[in-house]
């Protein structure tokens, strides 16, 4: 009977490597949009900032998702300076709303505002908001496994398809090959330099779904860099049916 377990054991674990093996980069693509993108989220965040000079600046945000990812709201309750300055986004980043707490004034911003930094941090509203659109407009294949922070990946080079025109001409995953989670993605600007890259730390198990609770973006051409870690989080979340609109903004 020990013997036949061992046998089924054996057979799991090649079976495994085999399918891992075979799996392609859209594939592997697919796992890693069903993992990133949940239905609905909910927490707590804060951003720090190190600027050229050294200079760190402090945010602490809550942190509203619906739909994976289409709609995203944002509200900063820390420092005082900036508390209730609010961020709606839509529509995978391409519409933008902002809520000025002094003046009580909503702005609505163009599509191409997307591309624009978070305040002054190395993320732009697109990468806070744009859900697994992003996604649709790359074109993925596998490259060599190799690790990555310490962990087997698989290595998929994602390169943007000329008539969608998005923010990177090409992006690098490593993906996790025990859960698929994306452990570091390197970005490249529309001139094709390495402008960026993204580190995804800490992983936790929440609400049954593995979740990087430190995210360091680092951008290689300003010689910046903006840490953001989890406070809280739950994906057990649902939303009233106007949540996401310019009053709950100005709450």
């Amino acid at each position: 009977m020990k013997i036949i377990s061992i046998y089924f054991g054996l057979l799991f674990l090649l079976t495994g490597t085999i399918l891992a093996q075979e799996l392609t980069g859209p594939e592997i693509i697919d796992k890693v949009r069903e993992l990133m993108n949940q239905e609905n989220v909910k927490g707590m965040m804060t951003q720090t900032i190190e600027t050229t000079s050294g200079q760190l600046r402090t945010f602490e945000y809550e942190y509203f998702a619906a739909n994976k990812g289409e709609k995203t709201l944002m509200r900063y309750t820390k420092p005082r300076r900036v508390k209730g300055l609010a961020f709606l986004i839509t529509n995978y980043a391409d519409d933008i709303w902002i809520y000025f707490p002094r003046t009580g004034r909503v702005l609505k911003k163009a599509s191409h505002f997307k591309k624009q930094k978070v305040q002054g941090s190395d993320f732009t509203y697109e990468d806070m908001g744009s859900g697994e659109a992003w996604i649709e407009e790359y074109e993925s294949r596998r490259l060599m496994d190799e690790k990555a922070e310490g962990f087997d990946c698989f290595k998929v080079e994602m390169v943007a398809m000329p008539e969608e025109n998005p923010t990177y001409s090409k992006m690098v995953i490593w993906v996790r090959k025990s859960d698929f989670s994306t452990v570091r993605i390197a970005y490249y600007n529309d001139k094709g330099v390495h402008e960026k890259t993204l580190y995804l730390r800490d992983i936790q198990d929440v609400d049954g779904i593995p979740t990087a609770m430190t995210m360091v973006m680092e951008n290689h051409l300003n010689n910046t860099r903006t840490e953001m870690k989890t406070i809280s989080v739950t994906y057990n979340t649902t939303y009233p049916k106007n949540f996401f609109s310019e009053r709950e903004l100005k709450r």
